[in-house]
Protein backbone atom coordinates (compact mmCIF):
# COMPACT_ATOMS: atom_id res chain seq x y z
CA UNK A 1 0.00 0.00 0.00
CA UNK A 2 1.66 3.49 -1.11
CA UNK A 3 0.77 6.48 1.36
CA UNK A 4 0.78 9.55 1.47
CA UNK A 5 1.67 10.88 4.74
CA UNK A 6 0.39 14.72 5.77
CA UNK A 7 2.82 16.57 7.64
CA UNK A 8 1.08 16.18 10.97
CA UNK A 9 2.06 12.31 11.23
CA UNK A 10 5.69 13.42 10.18
CA UNK A 11 5.99 16.11 12.74
CA UNK A 12 3.99 14.33 15.52
CA UNK A 13 7.15 12.11 15.35
CA UNK A 14 10.12 14.97 14.97
CA UNK A 15 8.08 17.15 17.94
CA UNK A 16 7.22 14.25 19.78
CA UNK A 17 3.64 15.44 20.22
CA UNK A 18 1.52 13.43 22.38
CA UNK A 19 -1.13 11.95 22.43
CA UNK A 20 -0.40 11.36 18.43
CA UNK A 21 2.76 10.35 18.52
CA UNK A 22 2.39 6.54 19.32
CA UNK A 23 0.40 6.18 16.31
CA UNK A 24 2.57 8.29 13.93
CA UNK A 25 6.03 6.00 15.01
CA UNK A 26 3.99 2.84 14.55
CA UNK A 27 3.00 4.31 10.72
CA UNK A 28 7.08 4.86 10.34
CA UNK A 29 7.76 1.83 11.69
CA UNK A 30 5.84 0.17 8.98
CA UNK A 31 7.15 1.89 6.28
CA UNK A 32 10.72 1.05 7.35
CA UNK A 33 9.20 -2.54 8.28
CA UNK A 34 8.08 -2.44 4.22
CA UNK A 35 4.59 -3.00 5.34
CA UNK A 36 3.65 0.10 3.70
CA UNK A 37 5.77 2.57 1.49
CA UNK A 38 5.61 6.19 2.86
CA UNK A 39 5.46 9.14 0.37
CA UNK A 40 5.55 13.13 1.55
CA UNK A 41 4.77 15.82 -0.69
CA UNK A 42 7.95 17.82 -1.70
CA UNK A 43 6.36 21.03 -0.11
CA UNK A 44 6.22 18.76 3.37
CA UNK A 45 9.70 19.21 3.70
CA UNK A 46 9.52 22.77 3.52
CA UNK A 47 6.97 22.35 6.17
CA UNK A 48 8.91 20.28 8.29
CA UNK A 49 12.07 22.53 8.12
CA UNK A 50 10.19 25.77 8.81
CA UNK A 51 8.45 24.58 12.01
CA UNK A 52 10.92 22.03 13.05
CA UNK A 53 13.49 25.10 13.13
CA UNK A 54 11.24 27.45 14.71
CA UNK A 55 10.60 24.66 17.61
CA UNK A 56 13.99 23.31 18.25
CA UNK A 57 17.16 25.17 16.00
CA UNK A 58 17.86 25.15 12.40
CA UNK A 59 20.97 21.78 12.74
CA UNK A 60 17.78 19.96 14.13
CA UNK A 61 15.62 21.00 11.26
CA UNK A 62 18.38 20.18 8.55
CA UNK A 63 18.84 16.50 10.12
CA UNK A 64 15.21 16.00 10.11
CA UNK A 65 14.85 16.69 6.80
CA UNK A 66 17.88 14.16 5.41
CA UNK A 67 15.61 12.13 7.95
CA UNK A 68 12.76 11.89 5.26
CA UNK A 69 14.88 12.01 2.31
CA UNK A 70 16.08 8.53 3.25
CA UNK A 71 12.94 7.45 4.79
CA UNK A 72 10.11 8.14 2.56
CA UNK A 73 9.65 8.43 -1.28
CA UNK A 74 9.05 12.37 -2.60
CA UNK A 75 5.89 13.17 -4.74
CA UNK A 76 7.11 15.40 -7.59
CA UNK A 77 4.84 18.52 -7.28
CA UNK A 78 5.28 20.86 -10.81
CA UNK A 79 2.56 22.81 -12.39
CA UNK A 80 0.10 20.15 -13.17
CA UNK A 81 0.13 19.32 -9.86
CA UNK A 82 -0.46 22.61 -8.36
CA UNK A 83 -2.92 23.42 -11.22
CA UNK A 84 -4.79 20.52 -9.85
CA UNK A 85 -4.73 21.50 -6.72
CA UNK A 86 -5.79 25.07 -7.49
CA UNK A 87 -8.91 23.41 -9.20
CA UNK A 88 -9.72 21.61 -5.74
CA UNK A 89 -11.26 24.89 -4.55
CA UNK A 90 -10.48 23.33 -0.46
CA UNK A 91 -9.71 25.54 2.11
CA UNK A 92 -5.90 24.68 2.91
CA UNK A 93 -4.16 25.04 -0.55
CA UNK A 94 -1.15 23.43 0.97
CA UNK A 95 -3.60 20.12 1.88
CA UNK A 96 -4.98 20.80 -1.68
CA UNK A 97 -1.44 20.13 -3.20
CA UNK A 98 -0.62 17.48 -0.78
CA UNK A 99 -4.09 15.53 -2.69
CA UNK A 100 -3.08 16.71 -5.77
CA UNK A 101 0.35 15.24 -5.30
CA UNK A 102 -1.08 11.84 -4.14
CA UNK A 103 -3.05 11.43 -7.42
CA UNK A 104 -0.75 12.43 -9.42
CA UNK A 105 1.87 9.52 -7.86
CA UNK A 106 -1.28 7.09 -7.82
CA UNK A 107 -1.46 6.52 -4.15
CA UNK A 108 -3.57 4.17 -2.29
CA UNK A 109 -4.36 6.38 0.65
CA UNK A 110 -3.76 9.93 2.37
CA UNK A 111 -2.89 9.59 6.18
CA UNK A 112 -3.56 12.35 8.34
CA UNK A 113 -5.46 13.75 11.92
CA UNK A 114 -7.06 16.41 9.75
CA UNK A 115 -9.88 13.84 7.55
CA UNK A 116 -12.82 16.06 7.85
CA UNK A 117 -11.40 19.63 6.96
CA UNK A 118 -8.47 19.76 5.03
CA UNK A 119 -8.77 16.46 2.94
CA UNK A 120 -12.59 15.70 2.83
CA UNK A 121 -12.81 16.87 -0.58
CA UNK A 122 -9.83 14.00 -1.98
CA UNK A 123 -10.42 11.88 -4.28
CA UNK A 124 -8.25 9.36 -3.07
CA UNK A 125 -9.14 7.19 0.39
CA UNK A 126 -7.91 9.38 3.42
CA UNK A 127 -7.53 7.20 6.51
CA UNK A 128 -6.64 8.84 10.11
CA UNK A 129 -3.46 6.96 11.68
CA UNK A 130 -5.93 4.34 13.20
CA UNK A 131 -7.58 3.14 10.31
CA UNK A 132 -3.99 2.82 8.69
CA UNK A 133 -2.56 0.99 11.39
CA UNK A 134 -6.04 -1.28 11.56
CA UNK A 135 -5.32 -2.17 7.76
CA UNK A 136 -2.54 -2.98 7.89
CA UNK A 137 -2.21 -4.91 11.54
Amino acid sequence: MKVLLDTNIVLDVFLNRLPWVTNSQAIWQACDDGKITGYLAATTLTNIYYIVRRHMNIVVARDCVNICLEAFEICEINEAVLALAHSLNGNDFEDDVQIAGATFAGLDAIVTRDRANGFAHAQIDVLSPDDLLARIA
